[in-house]
C-alpha cells in the first residue's frame, strides 16, 4: 500500500528546505547545489538525483544508495509546486539501500526537496537532496539516413533465410601469438540485417540475432551472469541526433533471454554503454533533450539542450540506484560542438563511455568536450579532469592529446585506455588507441602506448573502442568504419578484418564463446541436397542425416563434416518423399548434442 513516509523530527527539513509545520513547502529556503553537496558529503548514503541537479525527470524516483546493509526507514518528499508526495519504498536486491517511488509525477520547473532517515551499520542518519525538474523536450525520432552497401557482401543461407548479416572479410589471417577467442560484433547500416553477431577467427558466422525493421544493436559482449557465461547487448532505434532509444538484453549460453535492462526515471537506455557488475547491477547512459535558454551560449532563448545522464540500475528490480547529469557538472562553455543557433537540440557533452572504478568513482568520456572525467560517486563532482582545455586537472604529456574520443576504460595499474577518433572535423590523420598513465602527484598524464594499424590509414569519424586482450595484445574497433584490428604489444598486426561497405559497428569485442542453442537445428531440402544449420552452436564437428518409414525407425543414411554455419549433405538416391528425416549435430567426441524434430522429406 502506498504510504507517505514522513521524516521523524523536523531539524533536517527545517534546515535544508524550510518546510512549514503544516507540510507546505516554501521555495525561498531551498539550498544551492553547493550547500546541498556539502550536506550530503557528511553522510554515508548517496541520494539521487544528486544535490543541485538542474534537470531531473518529472518521473524520477529518489534513490538512496549506501553500503551493503543500508536500510531506508522513512522518506519525505516535497515539490515547490506539487506539494507533498506519497509513494512507496522498494529495497535494492543488493541490500545497499532503496528507492522511494512517488505515486504522482513532479511538475516541470519546480524545485524538489527529498529527505530520509536511513540506518547504516546500526546507526540512524538523516540524508537529503534538493534538485530542479526539467522542462522536457521531445526528441525528433528521425533516424540516420541509410547508407547502402554491397549486396554481394551479405550472407545468405538456404536453411536460415531470415539470417542475412554482413559478411566479414579477413584481410590479415590470425598470426602466431594471436589471442584465442571469437569476435563479437553488432553491424548496422550498409546492406544486410542489423543485429548482434559472433564470428570466428576465420570470419565465419557463428551466431546472428536479426532485429525488427528500424532497430539496431550495439555493444555485444560476453559476460558472467550469476556465475554462468552470458551475452549482453543494446538494441533499439538510433536517432539522427546521435543517440539511441532502446534497452539492454542479457541472454544465456543457449541464447535464451534472462534479463532485460531499461533506463529508469522515464528515460530510454542509450546505445553507448552497458556494463554489468558482479553485484548484479548495470551501468548505462541515456540522452535527455530539455528546453533551455541558450542565448548566453550563442544559441536561441527557446533552445533545446541534450543532456547526458548516467545511471546504475539494479537489474533484478529495475530500480535506479544512482544517477548523474552532465548539466549539473560540465559547463556549457566546455563544449567543442557548435551550438546550432536554432531549436535543434544541442548535444553539448555527449557522454559515450562509463567505467566504474574501485575507489568510489566512475570514469566518464565526453566526446564533445574532448575530456575524460573521474566522478566521485558520492558528491557527483570531479576528482580530476583530463583533456585539451583550460579545465584539465592534469597536464598533458607529449602525444597525449585526443579529439572526439570514445571508450575510456580503467586498465591494470591505474592506466587508462581510450579510442582517439581524431576526426569530425579531422584533427589527426588516423584514429588510434591510447594507453595513458595518470600521475596525480605530479599533476600530469603521460603516453604509455599509441596503437594504430600500420598497414592502413583508418580515420573513424565516430564510434570505436580499444580492448585489452590476454597476453598483452590489443583489439581496435573502428566504429563508423567497418574495420577491426588485433595488435600485439609491439604494435604488429596479428589479425585484420572488415565488414561490408558502409557497415558500422559501434564497438568490437573478442572473447572465447561456447554455446548450445535452445532451439533445434534447422534444415531444408532443395536441388537433391540437404542444407542444415544451427544458429549459435559452437561445438558441431559433423552432421548425420537419418531416414526411416516412421519417426521411431530412423537410421543414418549420410554424414558430413561441418563446414561452418551451414553444411550441405548429398541426399541418397534411395530417399523417398514419404520418408521421415532427421538431422543430428555431433561433437568432436562423437556425441549427439542436438537434433531436429523428425519430419517428412
Amino acid at each position: 500500500m502506498p504510504v507517505t513516509a514522513l521524516l521523524a523530527g523536523a531539524t533536517l527539513c527545517a534546515s535544508l528546505t524550510g518546510c512549514a509545520a503544516n507540510g507546505v513547502h516554501t521555495h525561498a529556503r531551498l539550498p544551492t547545489g553547493r550547500v546541498a553537496v556539502a550536506a550530503a558529503a557528511a553522510n554515508a548514503v548517496t541520494v539521487s538525483p544528486l544535490p543541485g541537479t538542474p534537470d531531473a525527470s518529472t518521473r524520477t524516483q529518489i534513490s538512496l544508495l549506501g553500503p551493503k546493509g543500508t536500510t531506508v526507514i522513512s522518506v519525505h518528499v516535497v515539490g515547490s509546486k506539487s506539494g507533498l508526495h506519497e509513494g512507496r519504498i522498494e529495497p535494492y536486491s543488493t541490500g545497499a539501500g532503496a528507492s522511494f517511488l512517488p505515486i504522482h509525477r513532479f511538475l516541470p520547473g519546480e524545485t524538489v526537496g527529498a529527505y530520509a532517515k536511513v540506518k547504516v551499520s546500526g546507526r540512524e542518519e538523516d540524508v537529503g537532496t534538493s534538485f530542479e525538474v526539467a522542462r522536457a523536450a521531445v526528441a525528433p525520432t528521425v533516424g540516420f539516413p541509410h547508407r547502402p552497401g554491397n549486396p554481394r557482401e551479405v550472407l545468405h543461407f538456404a536453411s536460415a533465410p531470415s539470417i542475412t548479416p554482413s559478411a566479414v572479410k579477413v584481410i590479415t589471417p590470425a598470426q602466431h601469438g594471436a589471442a584465442e577467442g571469437d569476435f563479437l560484433l553488432a553491424p548496422y547500416q550498409g546492406t544486410g540485417s542489423p543485429g548482434p553477431m559472433i564470428v570466428d577467427r576465420s570470419g565465419r558466422l557463428i551466431w546472428f540475432h536479426p532485429l525488427p525493421r528500424g532497430w539496431s544493436a550495439s555493444n555485444l559482449q560476453a559476460i558472467g551472469w550469476q556465475g554462468k557465461p552470458a551475452l549482453v547487448w543494446w538494441q533499439g532505434r538510433i536517432l539522427k541526433l546521435g543517440f539511441g532509444q532502446g534497452e539492454d538484453v542479457i541472454c544465456d549460453s543457449s541464447y535464451r533471454q534472462i534479463a532485460r535492462i531499461r533506463a529508469g526515471n522515464g528515460y530510454f537506455a542509450d546505445l553507448h554503454e552497458i556494463r554489468i557488475t558482479p553485484e548484479g547491477t548495470a551501468w548505462i547512459d541515456a540522452f535527455d533533450p530539455i528546453h533551455m535558454n541558450l542565448s548566453k551560449f550563442h544559441g536561441v532563448a527557446s533552445g533545446v539542450l541534450t543532456d547526458s545522464v548516467v545511471q546504475e540500475i539494479d537489474v533484478r528490480t529495475g530500480l535506479v540506484m544512482w544517477e548523474w547529469h552532465a548539466l549539473g557538472h560540465i559547463p556549457l562553455s566546455s563544449s567543442r560542438n557548435p551550438n546550432p543557433h536554432s531549436s535543434y537540440p544541442w548535444d553539448y557533452a555527449h557522454v559515450n563511455s562509463v567505467d566504474p572504478g574501485t575507489n568510489g568513482d566512475v570514469l566518464l568520456s565526453a566526446r564533445n568536450t574532448w575530456t575524460l572525467y573521474d566522478v566521485d560517486l558520492h558528491s557527483g563532482g570531479f576528482r580530476w579532469q583530463l583533456g585539451d582545455g583550460a579545465h584539465s586537472s592534469l597536464k598533458l604529456g607529449r602525444g597525449v592529446r585526443f579529439y572526439w574520443q570514445h571508450d575510456a576504460e580503467w586498465q591494470p595499474g591505474g592506466l587508462i585506455s581510450l579510442f582517439d577518433n581524431g576526426s569530425t572535423p579531422p584533427k589527426e590523420k588516423r584514429s588510434s588507441g591510447l594507453l595513458l598513465r595518470p600521475e596525480y602527484g605530479a599533476h600530469r598524464v603521460t603516453l604509455v602506448k599509441r596503437l594504430v594499424n600500420p598497414s592502413r590509414t583508418l580515420l573513424a569519424a565516430s564510434q570505436g573502442n580499444v580492448q585489452r586482450l590476454a597476453g598483452g595484445d590489443w583489439l581496435l574497433g573502428y566504429g563508423e568504419l567497418p574495420d577491426f584490428t588485433e595488435l600485439d604489444s609491439a604494435g604488429h598486426v596479428l589479425f585484420d578484418a572488415r565488414l561490408g561497405r558502409n557497415v558500422q559497428d559501434f564497438r568490437t569485442y573478442q572473447a572465447p564463446w561456447h554455446a548450445t542453442p535452445a532451439q533445434p537445428p534447422a534444415f531444408t531440402i532443395a536441388g537433391g541436397a540437404l542444407h542444415v544449420s544451427w544458429n549459435g552452436a559452437t561445438d558441431v564437428a559433423s552432421w548425420r542425416l537419418l531416414e526411416g518409414e516412421s519417426a521411431s525407425s530412423l537410421t543414418t543414411v549420410a554424414t558430413a563434416a561441418s563446414t561452418g554455419f551451414e553444411t550441405t549433405l548429398r541426399l541418397p538416391q534411395t530417399l523417398r518423399a514419404t520418408s521421415y528425416v532427421e538431422v543430428q549435430a555431433v561433437n568432436a567426441a562423437g556425441e549427439v548434442i542436438g537434433a531436429s524434430p523428425p519430419k517428412r522429406g
